[in-house]
């Protein structure tokens, strides 16, 4: 049941202090009243407005749904405390410099075992199972030596959203340390050397004179420039006399020449055999002493991460020597480990190879060619054979197998044999095999024959019965007989062309019937597209249901019309017509 308080105004509560009594008595029509104006005066602006318990004003315009406190709250005066988070609700997180701790508690090292802890190195913190060091002969439970610290206990870590997501949690930023005294090392070695380079210049200035001469020719000189308080001429331009890039090979297959950067990596004559001064820019980059200088820095690398504190611009005598010393005992090591091997296991005798020159076939043999491909001084090189058999015909063959084909088979040019392995048969064979492809080929146009001759009698059997017994009656008359066959001849002449006639109209009347079917296929396909075009415009919620869908299959005429009117969107003449 809701307290009497929740339907009472705030001001007439800080009015009237007796409805804070047990049993508060039932208002009046003249204290709402008075409430009612107080709230509306407040509202107005010309009264204070009611104070909580902090002494922070109310706002009036506040709705009572929201200003009026739960029966359950318990409140004693005008409060808005209800409507914030109440402490005793909300959750509490880690700190921000909260995290697990890392490495082991050397502090706490325990001298003998306890038990319950690892059998293997003595920590309490984990079992033998979940041991991360290497597993002992005879394990810390039983020899009570170098029991290993105990882990940290891990803290129960509680994050919110953030916490969850920050990416630099955990971090410790004495590691950002070792960074910066790197970098300060490099900058220092560089501020040595610039001073130095300084000091040199000012005491070659001051040896001689002879110098400001010397860089008073050089202004002159093309794509120079020339710095008065240093006195060092910087060259920002090629000079005009030298071949530039780009001209040493035209051919557009030869090597990229790059505008921008005005560079040209490779070889531009690579293919022709001449000696020229200039063979791309990798060759100088790959050439003198780059090598040695990449493979120091990449040992000064690895000697920085096993833990050598070296430089190779700072102290490039500290890692030449050093890059001795370690190329010494790496060889040491090697024929020690050489040796060894040899020892137990013997065959020096197989390391006794003979000189590369021999292994890669170079040797001295010196041959001339003409320009045409004929030796001209020298021998020849030797033909090297495959590893199977050559020049090996068997069975008294005189071609080896496959070197004869017809109608899709294989076999022997010497006796036309499609049999492998077979004996030769030689000129008897193949004139065997001719014979047997002749009588084939007359069989073949034989049956021919007889199928045109089947269409001829076919094609007389169409004359009438009378015809051909007044034919067989007359047939010792010579006379009678040249006239009748004329007769039949022109019989069949006009039979034939009556047959032509009528399918001539037949095709005709068919392409004329397909011709309208497809002018009324086009003239539907036309009015279809303008209906499709005028659904297209209308607003969809307008169109009606399935407008633009016929259950039907095209016809043939359909379709060749769709084709003749569809849109061909990637032939460049569409947009013109």
């Amino acid at each position: 049941m809701a307290n009497s308080l929740t339907n009472v105004t705030v001001s007439s509560i800080l009015k009237n202090k007796s409805s804070f009594e047990d049993e508060p008595r039932k208002k009046s029509r003249e204290d709402w009243r008075k409430a009612k104006e107080l709230e509306e005066a407040r509202k107005a602006g010309t009264a204070p407005a009611a104070v909580d318990e902090e002494g922070k004003d109310i706002n009036p315009h506040i709705p009572q749904y929201i200003s009026a406190t739960p029966w359950y709250f318990g409140a004693q005066g005008p409060t808005l405390k209800h409507q914030r988070p109440q402490p005793e609700k909300q959750k509490q997180f880690s700190a921000i410099d909260a995290w697990y701790n890392r490495g082991v508690d050397d502090l706490r090292a325990a001298i003998k075992y306890r038990k319950g802890a690892c059998e293997n190195c003595g920590a309490m913190t984990h079992k033998r199972k979940e041991c991360m060091e290497r597993p002992r002969k005879v394990g810390a439970k039983y020899t009570n030596f170098k029991i290993a610290p105990d882990e940290f206990t891990q803290p129960e870590l509680s994050m919110d959203y953030d916490g969850k997501r920050d990416r630099w949690a955990g971090y410790d930023p004495s590691e950002h340390r070792a960074i910066v005294e790197e970098y300060q090392k490099v900058e220092e070695a560089k501020r040595q050397m610039r001073a130095e380079k300084l000091n040199a210049e000012e005491n070659d200035e001051q040896d001689s004179d002879k110098d400001e001469d010397k860089y008073v020719d050089e202004v002159d000189m093309p794509g120079t420039k020339v710095d008065s308080k240093q006195r060092i001429t910087v060259r920002n331009l090629r000079i005009r006399e030298d071949t530039a890039k780009y001209l040493r090979n035209l051919d557009p297959n030869s090597a990229y020449y790059d505008p921008k950067t005005r560079s040209m990596r490779d070889n531009p004559y690579t293919g022709t055999e001449r000696e020229v001064d200039y063979k791309g820019e990798n060759f100088v980059r790959f050439s003198g002493d780059t090598q040695q200088h990449a493979n120091a820095q990449l040992f000064a690398w690895e000697a920085h991460e096993k833990g050598v504190d070296v430089h190779l611009l700072a102290e490039p005598t500290k890692l030449e020597l050093l890059k001795q010393e370690y190329d010494k005992k790496r060889d040491e090591l090697k024929d020690k480990a050489r040796d060894s091997i040899i020892e137990r296991y013997g065959g020096e005798v197989h390391l006794e190879a003979p000189p590369k020159t021999l292994l890669l076939a170079q040797t001295e043999h010196y041959v001339e060619y003409s320009r045409y491909g004929k030796i001209v001084k020298g021998q020849d090189r030797h033909i090297i054979r495959s590893k199977y058999e050559e020049d090996i015909y068997p069975n008294n063959h005189m071609s080896v197998w496959g070197s004869y084909w017809q109608d899709g088979k294989w076999g022997y040019q010497c006796c036309y044999s499609f049999i492998k392995n077979s004996y030769c048969t030689g000129e008897s064979g193949k004139k065997s095999v001719e014979a047997m492809a002749n009588i084939q080929n007359k069989i073949f146009a034989k049956s021919d024959t007889e199928e045109t001759e089947d269409n001829e009698s076919w094609r007389l059997s169409d004359i009438p019965n009378e015809k051909h017994s007044s034919n067989s009656e007359s047939s010792s008359d010579n006379e009678d007989a040249k006239n009748k066959t004329e007769r039949q001849s022109k019989a069949i002449k006009r039979k034939l062309k009556k047959q032509k006639r009528k399918e001539s109209r037949k095709n005709k009347k068919r392409d004329e019937k397909q011709k309208d079917k497809l002018k009324e296929a086009l003239r539907k396909e036309e009015e279809n597209a303008k209906e499709a075009d005028k659904l297209l415009k209308m607003d969809e919620k307008k169109r009606p249901y399935n407008s633009m869908y016929e259950a039907k299959e095209p016809t043939s005429e359909e379709i060749e019309a769709y084709q003749m009117k569809r849109k061909r969107h990637e032939d460049p003449m569409t947009n013109f017509l």
